[in-house]
């Protein structure tokens, strides 16, 4: 047992595991620094073993039964107090993420954090809403019921990350599973301050339980545990199919968000001015979103107004400190993933790729890179089909109708796509054909929490979102009753 804490920004953060309401610790830890300041160690993080994943899933799967057995109004009630104790430490979680992931601080305060309590009060809501199908056949009076499934993992990523496990974790708690939240090591604190309020929150021991730890290490052992009944992941394909793999092996149903390289398609009418404004926002979080449109495809005839339009908006962003009002661009997560970016840029431009502007890092010490075009030598190009996830966009261009969709669907990924038209059965036809998961017609990061979420290709399996996730995180049977003939 530990109660080991850490100053972050003047907020105390616990930095072992969370497993059936006590802080746990691990013979051994890692480092967690900021983006912000590589130089700065925020804390030593408990490293989680085979055997915390073990004693994380026995938790769980004891105080399934009670938690399952709970009414949905009662599991609703809990959720709630959840969603109302976010909303009271906002300030508190926005400056531990700003400081550990380093998205702009004014962005989580009013949209990202304050999403996360939405989260929980909408899978409250929508479980306490659900109507079960019924219908008549073949002589029997029939309805569709939904089961809670069993102790749940969720594993997430490191860009929102507090947000992002709240997504996961609120429908699988709603639905009468207990949880296991297995967050990213480059950015795992956030999420130990939701453990926190969820033992202010009196929820019961072993339903909400976190272990901290490396992928290839805790999240291993959490996915491959038989006992086990849910697992949702985000994170990379490579990951992701290793997940399924675990999965498969004990017949546990799995979704997965793996990413995307979202075409930004601009037709000749479209409105330059929003289009543009749109594309030039492709690059804020440095670029490290996964439902970002990172190619742009535009109409040829419009090639040179767009470029002089989206360059002059892009040399308005400022690159610096995540806290600063004035920033619009923040670090990237991690050194590694700073050389990622700069290997993808180099890659490119050795291959005979064309640089619009951009494509450098900021500074020796510190992990921002410069927004940057690259219009690439054709399209299979390495730049267009992989996803780099950094501040860096393709420019492509094209002369029909068909070789807009063409090019929007030619990758493996189908996460999103956006269209900008003002010709609504165009925009139409796009829509139909675009092989994605979300479309926007001339907006983007529209979201509505009760509508389904996931990607195609190697962008993901299964939907989230809504009755979708409630549906995903139960298991369905169908109750038959045969009609009374007896009487009457």
């Amino acid at each position: 047992m530990s109660e080991e804490r850490t100053n972050v920004g003047g907020v105390a953060v616990a930095t072992g595991h969370f497993i059936n309401n006590v802080r746990v610790s691990s013979h051994s830890t890692f480092e967690d620094r900021s983006p912000l300041d590589w130089s700065l160690k925020l804390a030593d993080i408990a490293r989680g073993s085979a055997l915390d994943a073990d004693l994380a899933v026995s938790a769980a799967q004891a105080a399934f039964p009670a938690w399952a057995a709970l009414s949905v109004k009662q599991r609703a009630n809990y959720l709630h107090r959840l969603a109302d104790l976010i909303d009271e430490n906002i300030e508190r979680i926005t400056t531990v993420e700003c400081l550990d992931m380093a998205m702009l601080e004014e962005s989580l305060r009013l949209r990202v954090i304050a999403r996360a309590a939405r989260n929980f009060r909408a899978y409250a809501d929508l479980a306490e809403a659900y109507e079960s199908r019924r219908w008549a056949s073949n002589g029997t009076h029939n309805t569709v019921l939904r089961m809670p499934a069993g102790p749940t993992v969720v594993i997430t990523p490191w860009n929102a990350p507090f947000m992002l496990s709240t997504w996961k974790c609120a429908p699988a708690l709603a639905a009468g599973n207990t949880v296991i939240l297995k967050p990213a090591e480059w950015s795992p604190l956030s999420c130990s301050l939701l453990m926190d309020l969820v033992l202010e929150a009196e929820f019961p021991p072993g339903v909400f339980n976190l272990v901290q730890g490396i992928g290839d290490e805790a999240g291993a052992a959490l996915v491959a545990d038989p006992r086990v009944r849910r697992i949702s992941f985000t994170g990379s394909p490579k990951t992701g199919r290793r997940i399924g793999i675990a999965a498969a092996r004990n017949l546990v149903p799995f979704t997965a968000e793996l990413g995307g390289k979202g075409p930004f398609v601009v037709f000749a009418d479209a409105d330059l001015d929003l289009a543009t404004e749109k594309a030039a926002l492709m690059y804020d979080d440095a670029g490290q979103v996964c439902l970002a449109g990172t190619r742009l495809i535009v109409e040829s005839s419009i090639r040179d107004e767009f470029l002089e339009r989206l360059t002059n908006l892009t040399e308005k962003h400022v690159l610096g400190d995540s806290r600063d009002d004035d920033t619009t661009i923040s670090p990237l997560i991690h050194p590694d993933h700073l050389a990622r970016v700069e290997g993808f840029v180099q890659r490119s431009l050795e291959a005979g790729d064309t640089l619009i502007y951009g494509g450098e890092r900021l500074m020796d010490d510190g992990l921002w890179f410069e927004p940057t075009l690259i219009e690439p030598r054709d399209n299979n190009a390495e730049i267009v089909q992989r996803e780099v996830f950094g501040p860096v966009l393709t420019f492509q261009t094209f002369d029909s109708e068909a070789e807009a969709i063409e090019l929007a669907n030619s990758t493996e990924y189908g996460l999103t796509a956006m269209v900008f038209t003002t010709d609504e059965r165009k925009a139409d036809r796009f829509g139909l054909a675009a092989r994605a998961g979300t479309i926007w017609v001339n907006c983007f990061l529209v979201r509505d929490l009760t509508a389904p979420f996931g990607g195609t290709g190697i962008s993901g399996v299964g939907r989230e979102g809504g009755d979708y996730a409630l549906d995903f995180y139960s298991d369905l049977k169908t109750y038959q009753v045969k009609e009374d003939t007896t009487h009457g």
